[in-house]
């Protein structure tokens, strides 16, 4: 396959991650997590897409170095955070004694993933 049709498909599954995740804040991000977790597990896997999309273009590519494994790593630890805050949740504990902090979500902040992780992976594939 093409590296930019690849590199396209990514930028784009981040892009759709970050919206379906999207809130003015950090405890309405987790929020949006929490109510699709509740509906269903398998469908909270499914929606982080780009997870099984870093597995894939890592044998694809049989890139294991350490770009792709970073992206991969980062990807695993924010869903495994995740889901212990939703674990949590589940068991009646508020946002607030999870998060003390609510955190603005600028647009800045909200889209970063699609341009960092992208860019780890044109740095894994030699591009840049």
């Amino acid at each position: 396959m093409d590296i930019f049709l690849l590199l396209f498909i990514f930028i784009s599954l981040e892009f759709i991650e970050s919206n379906w995740q999207k809130s003015d804040s950090l405890y309405g991000v987790l929020i949006n997590n929490f109510l699709l977790f509740k509906k269903n597990i398998f469908i909270y896997f499914i929606m982080h897409i780009t997870f099984f999309y870093t597995i894939f273009l890592s044998f694809y590519f049989t890139n294991f170095g350490f770009w792709m494994s970073s992206i991969f790593i980062v990807k695993f630890l924010d869903i495994s955070f995740k889901l212990v805050i939703m674990k949590k949740l589940s068991n009646g504990v508020s946002i607030e004694e999870i998060m003390a902090i609510n955190v603005k979500m600028t647009p800045m902040l909200r889209y970063f993933n699609v341009i960092v992780y992208p860019l780890t992976f044109l740095f894994a594939i030699k591009m840049i």
